[in-house]
């Protein structure tokens, strides 16, 4: 059928949101694509870009950056790797189930870098002193929201160690409340800004809690010495839970320790640096053991919390050598019906649109692919992670072809579903429809991909239409749902 056709433009891109604009040739694979194997270690990134060894802070696993592998491939003390963080490094370490790295720089989602965070499970933010960028508050929550485990760790309020006008408490609100993903406290708590200075914050009474009872250990107590502690939302969020409170506190307040989910990501929050910290270092700074405080169990909290952060099973994580992985059901697709327009998709300019000339199938915006009865090719993509403990990932799209084409046998104009990896090779091309299969209305469109469970994967859509006669491709109503 006919149809609308498009009057000839310029071709421009337009990179919206953090998906992956892939500009590749479009090939055609075997089935055979490589699934995430079970025993895939849990990758581990923690963030050295912003002043975290400033002032007497020495929040590092090795001065190795970012392989501490490179200053000893086999650890088996905290002294051999140097850094106030090394003993939870080489812990994770020694048990093989865990890759580790540091980020020197500014963090990114969906790059090319060996540290962006598509790379990774989970970021740890030790006590960050300066403010992230808008970028990179895009690429943290974004990396969350398909699926990441984040810890934040902070401190008490006027700890600027690098005297910027910022301290950790700062900062991490400003990640939570200033950032173009979702502002409205999107993981369910906010940090106090206080400044206590001593406690044993106490644990609450949860036999089935995955990061007070994992497989490094028990959790009972932990330490303040000088910190904070968050206000819990749950109004906003019903998933935040505080797991320590600072003594005399319950519910909402005074959560010393507190876990969250986003998305189809997972998030922890510490009220203080000093748990985490070692006592070993690089010379100069002046350090404090609490990693190995007796009156406190520091270390396994730190280790319980980074296996469930990984995705790592309750009951498992420090032995099972990762990648098991649980699974929260959700839609993972940002912006799937098009509703907020050029965002979080990346696409050809003018593929987003709400124009009359073609319907939406809900709402009133949609992607529409070539139209325009000239050579033209169309891309729209968006970048996603597939939690690894997902035994269901279902890709859905209703689509909507129209041509002006009238020959029966020839498919001159085509439209491509693939999925990439993140450096852009096509893992498979899941169909290839065309001017023969144009009909009136909306069709819903599925396939399966739960195969690339544990991977972040790009989705695109490529539309190439030939000199002559129209055709149009229209999508609206994606979704990628897992459970």
């Amino acid at each position: 059928m006919p149809g609308s056709q498009r009057h000839p433009r310029k071709v421009t891109t337009l990179l919206a949101g953090l998906g992956l604009l892939v500009t590749g040739a479009a090939l055609q694979v075997t089935a055979t694509a490589t699934p995430a194997h079970a025993a895939t270690p849990h990758r581990i990134l923690f963030d050295d870009g912003h002043a975290e060894e400033a002032g007497n802070a020495d929040w590092i696993i090795s001065t190795s950056k970012p392989d501490p592998l490179s200053q000893d491939s086999s650890p088996s003390s905290e002294t051999d790797w140097t850094g106030a963080l090394s003993s939870w490094g080489v812990a994770l370490q020694k048990t093989g189930d865990y890759s580790l790295k540091t980020a020197t720089g500014a963090l990114t989602y969906g790059g090319s870098s060996t540290t962006d965070l598509s790379n990774f499970d989970t970021l740890v933010l030790p006590e960050p002193n300066t403010l992230f960028t808008t970028a990179e508050k895009t690429a943290i929550m974004n990396f969350v929201k398909n699926g990441g485990g984040l810890f934040m760790i902070s401190d008490h309020t006027g700890a600027d160690r690098n005297n910027d006008g910022e301290d950790a408490v700062e900062i991490l609100n400003d990640l939570m409340t200033n950032n173009s993903v979702d502002s409205t406290d999107p993981f369910g708590f906010s940090v106090d800004s206080l400044s206590i200075s001593s406690g044993y914050p106490a644990a609450i009474s949860d036999s089935t809690d995955p990061v007070l009872h994992g497989s490094f250990g028990t959790v009972t107590t932990s330490l303040i010495a000088s910190g904070t502690t968050a206000t819990l939302k749950p109004a906003d969020n019903s998933s935040v839970k505080g797991l320590l409170y600072r003594s005399g506190y319950s519910g909402n307040t005074g959560a010393f320790f507190a876990t969250s989910t986003f998305g189809s990501g997972r998030v922890a929050f510490w009220g203080d640096s000093s748990p985490i910290d070692d006592g070993t270092g690089q010379s100069g700074n002046t350090l404090y053991d609490g990693w190995n405080d007796s009156g406190a169990t520091n270390a396994a909290l730190a280790l319980n919390a980074t296996e469930w952060l990984a995705g790592g099973s309750s009951s498992g994580g420090g032995d099972d050598g990762g990648g098991s992985g649980t699974c929260t059901a959700a839609q993972l697709l940002g912006n799937n019906g098009f509703e907020s327009g050029a965002s979080t998709w990346s696409a050809t300019s003018g593929v987003i649109t709400n124009s009359s000339s073609q319907s939406a199938r809900t709402g009133s915006y949609y992607a529409w692919l070539d139209g325009y009865g000239s050579a033209t090719t169309d891309t729209l993509s968006q970048s996603v992670t597939i939690p690894s403990g997902c035994t269901t990932a279902a890709l859905s799209f209703y689509l909507h072809i129209d041509t002006a084409e009238t020959t029966t046998s020839t498919a001159y104009d085509t439209l491509k579903v693939q999925v990439l990896n993140s450096s852009g090779t096509v893992l498979s091309t899941l169909a290839t429809y065309s001017n023969l299969n144009a009909a009136s209305g909306y069709t819903q469109r599925s396939f399966s991909l739960a195969s690339y469970a544990g991977q972040t994967v790009t989705l695109k859509f490529t539309g190439t239409e030939g000199s002559t006669l129209q055709t149009s491709f229209v999508i609206d109503d994606t979704a990628l749902n897992v459970s």
